[in-house]
């Protein structure tokens, strides 16, 4: 175990003279810390308070102040919009939070070359936005596309809902500048799309949640604007028949939908009633599908769900919604968006499990989730990915628990869920990424791995100073 040492009023006064601007140093506030001490991972006895939190601007801050750590023996946490939901970002050995709030340049919109380079503080969104105007695209969208910083996603190899036709956000990082734990700049990768000399050590950061280095410039690639979108919205009886029209309806229509999204019964009257709206056959059935399809004309947008209507009705849905513009598409998504939110207007403490499984298996690990339920008496809504086999499982707090009983039994049902999802074939996080709150799960599942990952953490960063009891 590594002894790392306090913040001083000396630590502070370097840090000060690196910035060059107190506004971008937060010390001796007890308010404004508690703003950098949680993410959405749950409750606030996850809380922990950093010692300072700095706000750099520049890769070269960035530099000087992983060197000042390391030489004092300091944890570091990289900190983007707070949005993670496993404790990734929480300070929990105290120490410098690292905000790249502030890093939120888009420096190049390269349309010849399809490629954006960002810092890490831009918002998802606002990327999709910039580039749709020049009629390019940004794939890489997860559902906290709003909200959430690309450094972030990059840190969680986050998914979303576009995953099963474009791939999660490794499948659009073409390069990275990374700060290293020393203090180094190093790039890797960058505009290119092919690099056959020797280990891909650019995926290696892909999804390393902060433990090998910070991210100061993004290459993103970026593709044509598809023109054409419609959603389909699609009740069912049964879990079963839902889930088993996600392999079918891709083979019948013989296109990839953009997304196809899950969410059971439970997720909807909750969600309804955060939202005020109501789907139809909300009272008689058990799940939703939401399938969106992209294309260049309307002509192959009309056919394309034609088809896909044809063969969800064939296979046993009982009817199916077409939003074929803006306005009734927003109303569907409405409900999924504001999934997680629906939940924590009736329980704060919520926590969010993030397993996945084989698309088959979702049935099997919908009937687990219903026994877990069962047996420990709470209520579990799930919403999910469909076509990726990604579910999160979200129990409710009894109403009489107390938060901290509630943290312990908590992590206890999703852990028996996520062991469940691995015996599956699965995975314990699907895009969520480990942080602190499954890191003992990642050691059960995949012990020879983690002891790889280890060494290539002591091989990176012998002092463990970058966000240090994260994954590890």
């Amino acid at each position: 175990m590594n002894e790392y040492r306090k913040v001083t009023t000396n630590t502070v006064e370097k840090l000060r003279k690196i910035l060059k601007n107190d506004a971008l140093l937060i010390y001796d506030d007890t308010e404004s810390l508690k703003s950098y001490s949680n993410d959405e991972s749950g409750g606030e006895y996850y809380a922990h308070m950093p010692e300072v939190v700095v706000k750099p601007e520049t890769k070269e801050q960035i530099s000087q102040i992983i060197k000042l750590a390391n030489d004092e023996m300091i944890p570091i946490t990289p900190r983007g919009a707070g949005s993670g939901l496993a404790g990734a970002d929480i300070p929990i050995f105290g120490g410098i939070v690292i905000s790249l709030e502030r890093m939120n340049k888009i420096i190049e919109i390269d349309s010849e070359n399809l490629v954006a380079v960002v810092e890490p503080g831009v918002v998802t969104n606002d990327l999709c936005r910039i580039v749709s105007e020049k009629g390019l695209y940004y794939a890489g969208y997860p559902m906290s596309v709003e909200t959430s910083f690309i450094g972030g996603n990059v840190a969680t190899n986050a998914g979303g809902s576009k995953v099963i036709k474009y791939g999660n956000t490794a499948h659009h990082i073409l390069g990275l500048e990374v700060v290293m734990p020393d203090g180094e700049i190093v790039e890797f990768g960058g505009k290119r799309r092919k690099d056959s000399s020797g280990y891909n050590l650019l995926q290696l950061f892909i999804g390393s949640e902060g433990t090998l280095g910070i991210f100061t410039k993004i290459y993103v690639n970026l593709i044509p604007q598809p023109g054409k979108v419609v959603d389909l919205l699609v009740p069912f009886e049964s879990v079963e028949k839902a889930i088993s029209n996600v392999a079918p309806l891709m083979v019948e229509t013989k296109s990839l939908p953009s997304g196809i999204e899950f969410i059971d019964k439970k997720s909807i009257y909750y969600a309804s009633k955060y939202t005020g709206m109501k789907l139809p056959y909300q009272d008689e059935v058990e799940s939703y599908l939401i399938v969106q399809y992209e294309a260049t004309s309307l002509q192959e947008i009309e056919e394309l769900y034609e088809k896909g209507g044809k063969a969800l009705q064939k296979n046993g849905a009982k009817d199916v919604f077409i939003a074929d513009n803006r306005s009734n598409s927003e109303k569907i998504w409405r409900m999924r968006r504001n999934w997680l939110e629906s939940l924590k207007a009736v329980d704060p403490y919520v926590p969010t499990g993030d397993v996945v499984v084989p698309t088959s298996k979702i049935p099997e690990m919908m009937k687990y989730i219903n026994e877990v339920s069962n047996e420990f008496k709470i209520d579990i809504p799930v919403a999910g990915h469909a076509a990726d086999g990604n579910l999160h499982p979200a129990p409710l707090k009894p109403k009489n628990l107390p938060p901290n009983e509630w943290k312990t039994l908590s992590e206890e049902i999703l852990g028996k869920i996520a062991m469940k999802a691995a015996q599956m074939g699965g995975a314990i996080s699907g895009e969520h990424g480990v942080g602190f709150i499954k890191k003992e799960l990642l050691k059960k599942t995949k012990p020879k791995q983690y002891k790889w990952m280890q060494e290539v953490k002591e091989t990176f960063d012998p002092n463990n100073i970058m966000n240090p009891g994260k994954l590890f």
